[in-house]
């Protein structure tokens, strides 16, 4: 009897660990791969003014060419203002930006390093102006042509706030930059394509974003975390709001193809998605459990982890000897492997992207040696570190 407790009680645990995001993955997977639902059209003849707001750290080598490129997308009737960040700049960002014929707003705050505080910075200022819609896009990101097009479709319709498909520009440079692409495609369009065919918000991915000035002005973007995507994303559905898909059009960003730059990048992200879960998943329990219903999506995904470490304890779920376990890390495992796949498909990907998945599992054990570096960018004292760019990185 002993022995059946000190078996069972351990399983129960694991389990209990893997539930709500084996859930969460089944949801998304389903709600992915089945067809859009059809959404109620606005006027596309009601004419949208746009401001693109370009949050630049450092950014003078590639600053240009990403103005070009928004510069070069079709806006249709619709107006656009490009502003460009220049924020805690050692170069000539500033200069290069307006040189390209962007609005700099210079900030030098060195106390207040980060995205999060560049983007209240400049919401600030220009929600004192015009404009109708405030796209965000990162400083290292070429745009799809017809971006501003379909971004406008949603918020003629009414939307608080879109997110555009989010995906990586470099695949060919390394396996690991492919893997990534991959762990993109899954994350950052069949994930919110998931989320949009059910109903609930899609989520803010940190580039390729709109918000419409109504949802600014009820909802500051005042999220100083270094996951402030995620932050002021569970703020919006907090309060009300619901972040429309925008799936017909693309953003694309390079990702580190070395490793010592991926490994910092890597913590960098998943450190701040563990301590939006440690501040976060409590509050929104208490929320859920007090009728909050629109908040149970926000929290699943939050007690989802990054796929490398779920995997992980679904496969030490599978060999514990407890047979309850063992069938739930058996669906919990093919409900990976159905949302790889359904990935794949939907992102429309190619032989490459299916041959990498061969070494996804030294890609894991990779993951687990980052183990220091994410605990202490989980902290509340964790800085913004601007990802270093490689040569190869920055040619992207």
């Amino acid at each position: 009897m002993l022995t059946d407790t000190l078996i069972m009680i351990p399983g129960a645990l694991l389990s209990a660990a893997v539930l709500p995001g084996t859930f969460e993955l089944a949801m998304l997977t389903l709600g992915g791969a089945l067809p859009p639902r059809k959404t109620v059209a606005g006027s596309d003849t009601v004419s949208i003014r746009f401001c693109i707001v370009i949050p630049a750290h450092d950014e003078a080598e590639g600053i240009q060419a990403c103005l070009r490129g928004i510069r070069g997308a079709d806006a249709g009737p619709h107006t656009v203002t490009v502003v460009v960040v220049a924020d805690n700049c050692s170069d000539d960002t500033a200069a290069r930006a307006e040189a390209a014929g962007a609005r700099v707003l210079v900030r030098n705050d060195p106390g207040r390093r980060g995205k999060g505080h560049a983007l209240d910075h400049a919401f600030s200022i220009l929600l004192r102006e015009d404009h109708d819609v405030f796209v965000v896009v990162d400083a290292d990101t070429r745009v799809e042509a017809n971006f501003l097009t379909e971004l406008a479709a949603p918020f003629q319709a009414g939307a608080d706030a879109a997110q555009t498909r989010y995906c990586v520009s470099n695949p060919e440079q390394s396996t690991r930059a492919r893997l990534m692409h991959v762990a993109w495609l899954a994350f950052n369009v069949l994930r919110p394509r998931g989320r949009d065919y059910w109903g609930w918000s899609a989520g803010i991915l940190g580039s390729g974003f709109g918000l419409h000035r109504r949802t600014l002005e009820s909802v500051p973007f005042d999220a100083g975390s270094i996951a402030e995507d995620l932050e002021y994303h569970i703020r919006l559905v907090q309060a009300g709001k619901r972040v429309r898909f925008c799936d017909g059009t693309t953003v694309w960003s390079p990702v580190p193809a070395t490793g010592a730059v991926a490994s910092s990048q890597r913590a960098r992200w998943e450190g701040g998605r563990f301590r939006m879960m440690r501040e976060q998943i409590p509050p929104l329990i208490r929320q859920v459990a007090g009728g909050r219903w629109p908040l149970l999506e926000p929290l699943l995904d939050l007690l989802l982890l990054p796929l490398a470490f779920h995997v992980v304890l679904l496969a030490l779920l599978l060999v514990w000897p407890w047979a309850p376990g063992r069938m739930l890390a058996a669906f919990g495992l093919a409900v990976v492997g159905l949302h790889v796949t359904a990935a794949l498909a939907v992102g429309r990907a190619g032989w490459r992207d299916w041959a990498a998945l061969a070494t996804a599992p030294f890609y894991i054990l990779w993951k687990l040696t980052l183990g220091k570096r994410l605990l202490s960018s989980a902290s509340r004292e964790a800085a913004w570190v601007r990802t270093e760019r490689t040569q190869s990185d920055e040619s992207a």
